[in-house]
């Protein structure tokens, strides 16, 4: 590996604006902010190189100088002909071919390096984005180099010679002579450094001429599609007027009083149709929702009532009965509180992706050719351990991902291994080269779900709504191919395996060879580290098969791999004999794919997924800043090719500029039909979440959420600040301080990083993050037509940030994790960061599509749900103890939510009275008594109206979230279970880490399925031991030895008192009826009970019978008399 020595693309030297009109330049690049040793190279008008150092471009003013000044282009007339630059971007895009073909690494005291990889994977790479993809041989003497490809996989030959150059021999003819080496004749290349200005599509007014900060970003953005300057598109959208010299006239009012409606006239697009909104929010029928509401606060009535007539009526026979039963009540009227009143506003949602097509993609006077206007989306996928997360189900999301419905162009896709596997990267790689046959093919043929693994297991006709006459043919041929595809993926830790041995064993001959010529010991053991090695024959930089010093899980450097390079602009279409099938009418692109994994030294707390997720999101900004994040868990797929732009309609609809992130739904597949544990979780997916959608919005979840870049990056949301409309800038963006007035420019290392990059990607992604203003009621907007600007090749230099601001010590002294990106501090950091958003004032949207937005897997095994939630539960615990509690949260925070983030600290405490609650009947019945007196008519009419009640709001709740009353109750019952269990168990673990500072660790959740391939429900039946099943075993049997001893003393007793029975034993049949389920589990397959359940059984049983005869020992005298006598314990 050689140091990092390049050139800096047009992004990396020159200003670059917030999308269109941007006077807010940033300056990507001038600076390393990581410190490492990096060369910087400027190209010059005549063609050269000049090296620059750090220091040369942080004090140097030619560049400023450069683009101060300002050109008149003059129309292309027969005399004046603009030149082909076609041969302009030669460089830009020799350096982008360089760094995807490279595996950049780096970190702490580290220099970073680009690998330039030969080979990626062992099978051939055919798509010219894919890393490793080679072209022709280099003609120059002694070069084993491979020709530039350009974006169908052609060779790219800078001279009209045709003279074929590898990148780095074109670099170094360009620096030495600017000749070609094969004609002598120097190239002809255009000078792209001197651009002119640009304003973007939108309707901007003209700067003025002296404007040291004016937009300078015209040429990318007015580029017809041979690449020339379209005079008449920057006529048309910036309202310009040509004059004579190099002065322009602006229009007669363009900085008149009336500048707004010439700023609004301009944006107005002839073809415009009469505006509609994207999305619309359905009110929930009057019919359901109105007696719904009236009967909680019937219920709420009724429960004040009830607990008063219980406090001032005490059970003087069993006090202690009675004041345990009083004090649960009065807990579980407190949570009923908090969970039933946040939901008296629930919403319905609808989109329409037809306005949304028609505003941003359909071709226009002003955009011909098509080109999106949507903003950009960063895709992130998170797996830790390729053992218990299997490559294969990551490859499948990733090929999702690939072959979702969003421009490519705007789509970029990372995927963060925080384990620094080969065996992920490995994988991935091959996913990348799959996704060559695959997205086209979807694409073709309107194919979904995009999960090749669900699509080729769906049940039923597949030619169903086809209308290509060769999709059983196309289909054929893919599944053949993805059946080698999982072939090779399922072979991948052997083959790596077998090749290090085989790398291993060359290494130690040669050092062996070397011994016996040395003249040493042929006897002295030879040390030989057993290395990971990598397809091309070097060593794997992240962690090895057998660890050692850097090569650990917890130890070893960044690593940054461009999987798929940036696509083109427009689309690339497909040819006939270009691949097996034909896609001479598919789009054959492939959006941008980075691998990630950051850098980790023993010694630093890496904040387990939220620090990966913060790592992505730094990267993501530097090298592709999609102003919107999506994150998916490794085996949540997307399920819905239109899920993106489902999100995307309320971003881009107005008032959408003060949403921070819309949540989806989780659904889930291989789930048992019953749902035994309740692993759908659909009361709290269609009812609790749809409810808060109708207050400030639902809680993040973890997974599938649509975030605001800007919101993650911890500011208010922009309709706060009044300073804002005060400057007019409702089209323009601003710099970091207009959002923040706290926030000083000096400051921002402080909370963003020292990355240069980094800070000045801020301001560009919350205006590309705005919706249109094409309404009047839209005051914070852009101007349409902003957001076509092609993406800017990358370079070694942008990736080089990328790699550090991945590194461990990035994040030291900043507010990573604190206010900035995902909250640290919580094993449930999914919900402390959107209650840090709601906390600031913004609002969530919750987005239910008719087809499911994403499917993934959930624990169907009794033992691994219980662990999930206990995971959940011990979060909401340390919630409750942080300054993350909503009895401290700012008045920005809506009281319902607030209640309902209450109750996500609150619920687990809930289990300590519900454990004494569920032996309260088995005592009842142990010791005669009942919790009240008697059981009179007004306790009996109480209990009436709350159960009635209780079931006509479940029965309410059912019509309105759309949920199955079989669901409802199989919620309930789980909410028994998990309260008795991981519940208590949480609240314990949470108690020690607080009084005590006993820190909790959690692994992860295995997504492999059962021993038994045959059935897929074969982890239903799985019994594990744990002892989080000692509580509900324990409450289990306790109310069965409770019922048959009571039932057999009322049998036996002279007076039979079987109203205190029938109580005690109504409650104790509710208790056992909650916990059937779990007892399902326990038995197993064909009663394969562990042994353990009938010691535990055997032993509650005896210590039962002799505590019952240490309280109630048996009479000594016996009387024959009677028959029927008085029962006696046996």
């Amino acid at each position: 590996m050689s140091t990092l020595s390049s050139q800096p693309s047009k992004k990396a030297i020159r200003n670059s604006p917030a999308g269109g009109g941007s006077s807010s330049a940033s300056s990507q690049g001038n600076r390393n902010s990581s410190g490492q040793t990096v060369k910087f190279a400027r190209r010059t008008s005549s063609g050269r190189y000049v090296s620059l150092s750090r220091e040369d471009l942080d004090m140097s003013g030619e560049f400023s100088a450069d683009y101060m000044n300002y050109t008149v282009h003059i129309p292309p007339t027969p005399d004046n002909q603009p030149m082909d630059t076609s041969t302009s971007s030669v460089a830009a895009k020799a350096e982008e071919q360089y760094v995807s073909n490279s595996l950049f690494t780096g970190g702490f005291n580290s220099v970073t390096r680009a690998h330039l990889m030969d080979k990626v994977i062992e099978s051939e790479v055919t798509h010219p984005q894919m890393a490793g993809s080679k072209g022709s041989s280099c003609s120059m003497p002694a070069c084993d180099g491979k020709v530039m490809k350009d974006e169908r996989g052609n060779d790219i030959t800078p001279c009209e010679c045709r003279f074929k150059i590898c990148r780095d021999c074109y670099m170094d003819a360009q620096k030495e002579t600017g000749l070609c080496p094969g004609c002598k004749e120097p190239y002809k290349i255009g000078d792209y450094d001197d651009e002119v200005p640009d304003f973007s599509s939108g309707a901007l007014s003209l700067p003025a001429p002296d404007d040291p900060k004016g937009d300078r970003r015209m040429s990318m953005m007015k580029r017809n599609q041979n690449g020339e300057f379209d005079h008449n598109k920057w006529l048309f959208e910036t309202q310009g007027t040509y004059g004579y010299g190099n002065a322009y006239w602006p229009q007669d009012d363009a900085y008149g009083d009336d500048r707004d409606n010439g700023m609004q006239r301009g944006m107005l697009d002839p073809s415009d149709k009469p505006w509609r909104p994207l999305s619309r929010k359905l009110p929930i029928p009057q019919a359901i929702i109105s007696p719904y509401r009236l009967l909680i606060v019937i219920r709420l009535v009724v429960l004040c009532f009830f607990l008063t007539w219980r406090l001032r009526h005490p059970n003087d026979e069993a006090v202690w009965l009675w004041l345990m039963s009083v004090t649960c009540e009065v807990w579980f009227a407190f949570s009923w509180i908090l969970d039933q009143i946040p939901k008296f506003c629930p919403v319905n949602r609808s989109t329409d992706l037809e306005v949304l097509r028609d505003k941003f993609d359909l071709p226009s006077p002003s955009n011909p050719t098509g080109r999106s206007d949507l903003p950009g989306m960063d895709l992130f996928v998170s797996t830790a351990d390729p053992e218990k997360e299997p490559p294969l189900v990551t490859a499948n999301t990733i090929l999702s991902i690939l072959a979702v419905d969003y421009p490519v162009e705007k789509l970029a896709c990372y995927i963060s291994d925080d384990g620094g596997a080969l065996l992920t990267f490995e994988a991935m790689a091959e996913a990348a080269s799959f996704a060559d046959l695959w997205v086209p093919f979807c694409r073709k043929h309107d194919i979904e779900p995009r999960n090749p693994e669900s699509y080729f297991s769906l049940k039923g006709d597949p030619t169903k709504n086809k209308k290509r006459s060769d999709f059983v043919k196309d289909r054929r041929m893919v599944k053949r191919e993805y059946d080698e595809f999982k072939v090779r993926i399922n072979g991948l830790p052997d083959s790596i395996r077998r090749r290090s041995d085989a790398f291993n064993a060359r290494e130690e001959m040669k050092i062996i060879k070397h011994i016996r010529e040395s003249g040493a010991d042929p006897l002295e053991p030879v040390k030989v580290q057993k290395a990971t090695w990598m397809a091309d024959g070097t060593h794997w930089p992240g962690t090895w098969a057998v660890p050692s010093s850097d090569h650990a899980k917890g130890d070893h450097a960044g690593i940054l791999q461009v999987m798929l390079k940036p696509p083109s602009s427009d689309p690339l279409m497909g040819a006939s004999d270009d691949k097996i099938i034909d896609f001479s009418d598919v789009d054959i692109r492939l959006p941008m794919f980075v691998y990630v994994s950051r850098e980790k030294r023993p010694g630093y707390d890496h904040n387990k997924k939220a620090g990966a997720m913060n790592a992505l999101v730094r990267a993501s900004a530097v090298l592709s800043n999609g102003p919107f994040i999506l994150n998916l868990d490794c085996d949540h797929y997307i399920y819905n090719y239109n899920a993106v732009r489902e999100g995307m309609c309320f971003m881009m609809d107005r008032g959408g500029e003060d949403i921070c992130y819309i949540q989806f739904p989780q659904r889930f597949e291989g789930i048992d039909p019953s749902d035994r544990y309740a692993n759908h979780n659909t009361v709290f997916f269609d009812g609790n979440m749809r409810a808060l959608d109708g207050i400030q919005g639902p809680v993040y979840v973890g997974t599938g959420c649509m975030f605001r870049r800007f919101a993650l990056y911890g500011f208010d949301p922009p309709n706060k600040y009044n300073t804002m409309s005060q400057k007019d800038t409702g089209t323009q963006a601003l710099k970091a301080t207009d959002f923040d007035p706290d926030l000083d420019v000096n400051l921002l290392p402080k909370r963003f990083g020292n990355s240069t990059m980094l800070a000045e990607s801020i301001p560009v992604a919350e205006f590309q993050g705005r919706p249109i203003a094409d309404h009047p009621a839209i005051k914070f907007g852009r101007p349409p037509g902003a957001l076509r600007v092609p993406r800017e090749p990358l370079d070694a230099a942008t990736v080089a940030e990328a790699v550090s601001v991945i590194s461990c010590w990035y994040e030291d002294k900043t507010e990573w994790g604190d206010r900035v990106g995902w909250i640290y501090g919580s094993v449930t950091e999914d919900v402390v960061t959107g209650y840090r958003m709601h906390n600031r004032g913004w609002r969530s949207i919750y987005c239910i599509t008719k087809r499911d937005a994403f499917r993934g897997s959930a624990p169907i095994n009794l033992t691994d749900r219980l662990h999930q939630v206990l995971r959940w539960a011990t979060g909401s615990v340390e919630i409750f103890f942080s300054r993350n509690n909503a009895f401290l949260a700012s008045r920005r925070l809506k009281l319902l939510q607030r209640l309902a983030y209450l109750n996500v600290g609150i619920y687990p405490f809930t289990s300590l009275f519900l454990i004494v609650y569920c032996f309260l009947p088995a005592l009842s019945l142990l010791s005669g008594h009942f919790i009240v007196k008697n059981l009179n008519v007004v306790f009996l009419v109480y209990l009436l109206v709350i159960t009635v009640c209780l079931i006509s709001l479940a029965i309410l709740e059912v019509k309105w979230s759309g949920i199955g009353l079989e669901d409802w109750w199989r919620n309930e019952q789980f909410w028994l279970i998990s309260g008795t269990s991981s519940h208590l168990a949480a609240v314990v673990q949470g108690l020690l880490k607080v009084i005590a500072g006993i820190e909790i660790s959690f692994t992860l959740t295995s997504k492999s399925a059962g021993d038994d391939n045959d059935d897929i429900y074969a982890d239903l039946y799985l019994v594990k031991w744990s002892s989080l099943m000692i509580p509900p075993i324990v409450i289990a049997m306790v109310n069965i030895i409770a019922i048959v001893v009571a039932f057999s003393r009322t049998i036996y007793s002279s007076v039979p008192q079987w109203s205190k029975f029938i109580g005690g034993a109504f409650f104790s049949f509710w208790v056992l009826a909650h916990l059937y389920p779990f007892a399902k589990g326990l038995m197993g397959r064909r009663r394969k009970t562990p042994t353990i359940v009938f010691v535990w059984s055997g032993l509650i049983a005896i210590t039962l019978s002799l505590l019952w005869i240490a309280i109630n020992p048996p009479k000594g005298n016996t009387s024959d008399s009677g028959g029927g006598g008085g029962f006696q314990f046996p």
